[in-house]
């Protein structure tokens, strides 16, 4: 089988390095998809997103002229319909926007601000007493 930049393929996981995977293509020919390539989000462990031996979906990027083959499996996903992101978020929470959405960026560092102040004041008000009675208890020994 003769191998092209763009192809989507399968193939199976046949090595994990801290820089990679390494991956068996159709043909015999392996290639290896770089640990920039295995997901959209930061990878700082490979091992969380593949397994040895698991079969995966690559996209050819390159094809070097003595025969390495650079894959990824980021831009299969790009390229996939997105999926339902309730799942992600413990709890099924999902973000959705405010009313006020339309205030300016004073209007809304402003507003963050005033909340920010009540939290801390509120906070201050809980624990103040409670270091009173602390050093108070202490004191009395």
């Amino acid at each position: 089988m003769q191998l092209e930049v763009g192809t989507v393929l399968e193939g199976k996981v046949t090595g994990i390095t801290k820089f990679g995977a390494f991956v068996e293509l159709p043909g015999g020919k392996t290639g290896m998809v770089h640990i920039s390539e295995v997901a959209p989000t930061f990878v700082k462990e490979i091992r969380d997103f593949v397994q040895e031996n698991q079969v995966v979906k690559v996209k050819v990027l390159a094809i070097t002229e003595d025969g390495k083959v650079s894959l990824s499996m980021k831009r299969i996903e790009a390229a996939a319909p997105p999926k339902r992101p309730s799942a992600g978020r413990p709890g099924g929470y999902e973000w959705s926007p405010r009313k006020n959405d339309n205030l300016s960026f004073e209007e809304m560092m402003n507003k963050f601000k005033q909340s920010s102040d009540e939290k801390l004041s509120d906070l201050k008000k809980y624990i103040d007493p409670k270091r009173g009675n602390v050093s108070r208890r202490v004191g009395t020994k």
